[in-house]
This record gives C-alpha cells, structure tokens and sequence, in this order.
C-alpha cells in the first residue's frame, strides 16, 4: 500500500513539472539566461579560464625549489671472482662473496636563483593570459546575447507578419462572399468571382508561408539554447508600440567611446599587446647567465658491509650544496631568432588591436546608419499605410456597390499588404539596431524588449 502511495505522489509530481514546462513562456530574459548557462561554446569558455587559472599557479610555483627523492637497489653477481673491493661512502669493502647487494638514496633541490628575470614575466603572462581567457568568456556571452535578441525581435517581425497575412486573408473571404452576392445579381462574371476565390487562396499561402519563416526562427533560438527539437517552446512575444521607434538616437561617437572602453574584444587587443611585450622580454632573458642552487644529502649501503644497515645509513652520508652560473656564448642563433619573433608578433597584436577598433567603429557607424534609415522608412511607411488604408476603404466600398471592378479591388489590396509589411519590417529593423546600439553602449538590451 505504501509503494502504491509513493509511486502515485512521484507520478503527481513527474505530471506537474511536466505541465509546468509545457505552460511556461519564455521571456527574452530568460533566453538569454538559459543560453548563459547551458550554451556548450559557453562552456568550453569556462574550462578554458579554469586550465589558465591553473597556468598562473605553475608559474608562481616555479619561483620556489623543487625537491626530489631517488633510490637505486642492485645486485651484482660475479661468478669468477674470489673476492672483490667495493666502496661505500668513505669505506673500501673487500668480500669473498660473488654476490652482493647495494642500496643507493638520495634527496636534492634546486632553485633557479636568476635568469634575466624570466620566471616572472612568465607569471605576469600567464596573468594576463588568464585575464584574456576571462575576455573569451565575457565575449561569447555578447555574442549568445545579440545573437538571441536578433533572433527574437525576428520572431517579433515574423508573428506580426503572420497576423497581417491572417487579417488579409479574412479580408479576402469576405470580399469573396460580397463577389458570390454580386456574381448573384449579375453585377461581375464568372470569372471575377473566380479571380476572388484564387486571392482567398493566395493570401492563405502567404500565412503559411509566414507561419514558416516564423517557425523557422523558433527553430534557430532552440538551437542556440541547446533545447532539444522535439521539446515544445512557447515564447512570451511582448507587444512593442511605434513609439520607441521613432525615439532620437544616441550619438555614435559617444556609443564608440563607450564601447571602446568596455567591450571585451578591444580588451583583450589590448592585453594580447601588453602580453607581446613580456614576450619580448621572456626571450631576451635567453642572453643573460643562470644562476641555480643545488643541494642534495645521499648515502647507501652494502649488503657484505659488516656494519648494521642503520650505521652504514648514518656514516655513509654525504651533504652537497652548490651554485651553478651558465653564460650563454652561442647558441646558433636561437635566442636573437626568438626575440625577432617576438617583435614581430607584438607588431602583429598591434595591428589587429588598431583593426578591431576600426572594425567596431564601422559595426556602429553601420547599425547606427540601418537604424536611422529604418526610423525613416517607418515613418515613410506608416505615411505610406494611412493613405492606401483610405484608398483601400473607398474602393473596397465601391466595388461593394459594383462601381469597381475586380482588379482595381485586388490592387489597392495588395498595395494595403505590401504596405503594411513595409511599416512593420521598417518599425522591427529600427528597434533592432536601436537594441544593439543600447548593448554597445553597455546596456541591456532586455530592458528595450521585455516590457
């Protein structure tokens, strides 16, 4: 009875977070969010920043002495001599043994005193590899944002286009059944009423045809959440109003001064150019002498000694503490061939630092330029829509009166469509580009879209 309860409360519990997810609308918030934590690329990202975390404690430890401990255990055989001399520490050990076992133990260190300070540029270029690893990360968030807002004020363009074609399409049933009256009263032909009925079927095509595209953009924004296709997504499409369309925009300059200062690219330009010059120096360090301490303690024994093994231990210990300078005088070439590298691979970052601020100048200059040509078409358009409205609204109630023929009717309807997909194409491209301006300019762009 109680494993019948139990599986019955897991099965209440399995239906209703499965009906949660089916009823939960995502927001562009949570898009984006969700693509922040599971979007793979992300990921990698992450382990990557972890792995360069982990260079710089390599890097910090080289500055300390390692130490190490070895042993050797032989045996050694010799069939066809009567006695032999082996020495052990201070010792000559003379036996008429043939064979003979020998233990050998040792404990060193060493340090790198000083070598052209390499060791700590290297730390100091692992830190800032680390910092670039940081920038990848904040980098692909960017770009998983922009690319989710692209997509969902697609949609936005695509739903909205899908409406029209609907509202058209009820349209045309019922100038179609206004034509069937007409057909009736002898006022337009056979074929009139023909041409009606293949425009009822023209316009269901585009709604299916925008019911597609729209489809299809759903389909890209699972993709980039890594939601699996067969998952039902239902989206929370805010209405946008025409308002923000038309809004003054935000000086370019002042967006590229901004984003000249924060965005991660130009960052981490900079910082690949600052770790070129610690390059530079690294491979200098290839014409400065090294200078290392060694010490080591060591001792041994042998199996024909007479001593015990524990005093044989003891007196056979030997201390050793040294410095070790080595002067480079020739190395064919290889320290001024990684230097020459080095330059020029500081000349390199430099050039692409200088190419990815002219490249972000010209993504404003151009989303600002898309932006206010959007803000005129719109207006254009929407000019462009009241007109043809009233056009459309005289001729539809003349043809109702039989004082229009058919193609007059279905060609200020379809300049009402093309009209109507014009503003709202125009009002979708404005508020984009406005969005990725806004995020450029170091806001987010979920506060111009989530309303």
């Amino acid at each position: 009875m109680k494993k019948a309860v139990t599986y019955l409360v897991f099965a209440l519990l399995a239906t209703t977070s499965l009906q949660a997810q089916e009823n939960k609308k995502w927001t562009l918030k949570e898009c984006i969010d969700y693509a922040l934590e599971k979007n793979i690329q992300l990921q990698q990202d992450k382990i990557s920043l972890q792995e360069s975390e982990v260079d710089v404690k390599s890097a910090k430890a080289a500055l300390f002495p390692n130490l190490s401990f070895s042993t050797s255990q032989s045996i050694v055989n010799r069939p066809y001599s009567e006695n032999s001399n082996m020495i052990s520490g201070s010792e000559v050990i003379s036996s008429n043994k043939k064979t003979t076992y020998n233990g050998n133990y040792s404990l060193s260190s060493r340090l790198t005193v000083w070598n052209g300070n390499k060791n700590l540029n290297n730390i100091k270029q692992q830190k800032i590899n680390s910092k670039i690893a940081g920038l990848t990360v904040a980098q692909t968030e960017n770009s998983l944002k922009e690319q989710i807002t692209q997509l969902f004020i697609q949609i936005l363009y695509a739903n909205e286009s899908v409406t029209i074609n609907k509202s058209t399409v009820e349209l045309s049933k019922a100038q179609y059944e206004r034509g069937k009256q007409l057909y009736g009263a002898g006022s337009i032909s056979q074929a009139d009423l023909a041409q009606l009925s293949a425009q009822v079927s023209s316009d269901e095509y585009q709604v299916i045809s925008a019911q597609s595209s729209l489809d299809n953009y759903k389909l890209q924004l699972k993709q980039l959440l890594e939601i699996d296709n067969s998952e039902e997504m239902v989206l929370s499409l805010p209405q946008l109003d025409d308002v923000g369309v038309i809004t003054p925009l935000p000086d370019k300059q002042e967006i590229y001064n901004i984003a000249l200062s924060s965005r991660p690219e130009i960052e981490s330009g900079k910082l690949s150019v600052e770790n070129s010059d610690l390059s530079v120096s690294i491979a200098k360090a290839g014409y400065y002498p090294t200078l290392s301490l060694s010490a080591s303690s060591a001792t041994n024994n042998v199996s024909t000694n007479d001593k015990s093994f524990g005093s044989q231990i003891k007196y056979g210990l030997n201390n050793q503490i040294g410095l070790t300078l080595s002067i480079p005088i020739f190395n064919n070439r290889e320290t001024k061939s990684s230097v020459e590298k080095a330059k020029m691979q500081k000349d390199y970052y430099e050039l692409e630092l200088l190419n990815k601020q002219k490249g972000l100048y010209k993504e404003i200059e151009s989303m600002w330029l898309d932006a206010k040509n959007a803000q005129q078409q719109f207006e254009a358009a929407k000019s462009k829509l009241e007109s043809t409205q009233i056009s459309f609204n005289m001729v539809n109630e003349q043809f109702n009166l039989g004082m229009k023929n058919i193609v007059e009717l279905l060609t200020v309807k379809n300049n009402l469509l093309s009209a109507s997909q014009e503003k709202i194409q125009a009002k979708y491209m404005a508020i984009l580009n406005r969005s990725l301006l806004e995020f450029y300019a170091g806001q987010d762009p979920v506060n111009s879209i989530d309303k």
